[in-house]
């Protein structure tokens, strides 16, 4: 069934997706993590920590950096950035991992990707202390989330997950279908889904006939890069539809074509600050094929800085061996 026959379908039935607020979800592991910390200080005067390392000036980097630190500094964490030059040299970067390694009052150590060419992510990511890689990236603990074994997970599939089961989404026994197969979001997150009882299946970009398996799926996850990729003929009628991707749309045409009925909000954002955001969705097709459906912005992204504040406090109780159920 095309692309066109799948709205006209739901149009017909008057379907529209019921948007889950990231924003919200968000706002509530934030004030768990507060209340949290507050309660390690009283009962263990421990204060946790989150040492923040960024290798040059790349805009987003410093907004996403910047970001960290003050939600961290909001919630009652120490944060520590540590800004470095873009041309510091690997040598250089691995030695203050080091440091901040041997740092008992270190908690969660996180390196901003990308990194410059010149220097070796995977060498820097394999010297953070596993017990302070609170980003999850380490092969330990990518390892130890394969074996089901307590793990910090990496934050953005951890939100989804948190996403889902606030809403009361059905995960167990639910056919799941993630579309891209990165070590940082679509691999971890098949590992939790897989946890939760889901029945999984990747797609990338050798998958032949897509549509037909990605329709299939009850809860449907993009995340390959690529704006408005996925559209009504992807999914499933009633389907949840959870979109990873950030994408910049600078066009009028596509703004019009992407948002549909929202397209004149987007075209003054564009005309304010030069783009608005899409995802890696199609938002007009799928709010009126999908059942529930995240935004872009304020759905996923939100997720991802909560669940790193949350996987610092919980690297904090489990390097001093505190009590928790997590």
């Amino acid at each position: 069934m095309t692309a066109q026959k799948f709205a006209e379908q739901a149009s017909a039935e008057n379907q529209r997706a019921e948007l889950l607020d990231g924003s919200l979800v968000a706002e509530q592991i934030k004030r768990e993590v507060a209340v949290e910390v507050s309660r390690l200080q009283q009962e263990h005067g421990v204060r946790p920590c989150l040492a923040a390392v960024q290798v040059g000036d790349d805009p987003a980097s410093s907004v996403y950096v910047q970001n960290k630190v003050r939600t961290s500094e909001a919630l009652g964490l120490r944060s520590e950035h540590h800004a470095l030059a873009a041309e510091t040299t690997e040598e250089e970067l691995l030695e203050l991992v080091e440091k901040l390694n041997r740092r008992d009052e270190v908690d969660g150590i996180l390196v901003q990707l990308p990194l410059p060419p010149a220097i070796d992510e995977a060498r820097v990511l394999r010297t953070i202390d596993p017990a302070k890689d609170v980003d999850g990236f380490h092969p330990v603990n990518v390892g130890k989330l394969s074996l089901c074994q307590p793990v910090i997970a990496p934050c953005t599939p951890a939100g989804i997950i948190e996403l889902l089961e606030r809403n009361g989404i059905q995960i167990s026994g639910a056919r799941a279908c993630i579309v891209g197969r990165s070590h940082i979001v679509g691999r971890p997150l098949a590992q939790l889904l897989l946890q939760r009882d889901a029945t999984v299946t990747i797609c990338h970009s050798r998958t032949k006939d897509l549509p037909r398996v990605t329709s299939e799926a009850d809860i449907l996850i993009a995340a390959i890069g690529r704006a408005g990729f996925v559209r009504a003929e992807h999914i499933k009628p009633g389907a949840t539809v959870v979109d990873v991707g950030i994408n910049k749309v600078t066009d009028e045409a596509d703004a019009r074509e992407l948002f549909g009925a929202e397209a004149e909000k987007r075209i003054a954002a564009i005309a304010r600050r030069g783009f608005t955001l899409v995802g890696d969705v199609h938002p007009a097709e799928a709010r009126s094929v999908a059942g529930k459906l995240t935004p872009v912005p304020g759905g996923v992204g939100p997720l991802t800085v909560a669940m790193l504040m949350h996987n610092t406090v919980t690297a904090a109780r489990r390097r001093r061996t505190l009590n928790s159920d997590k």
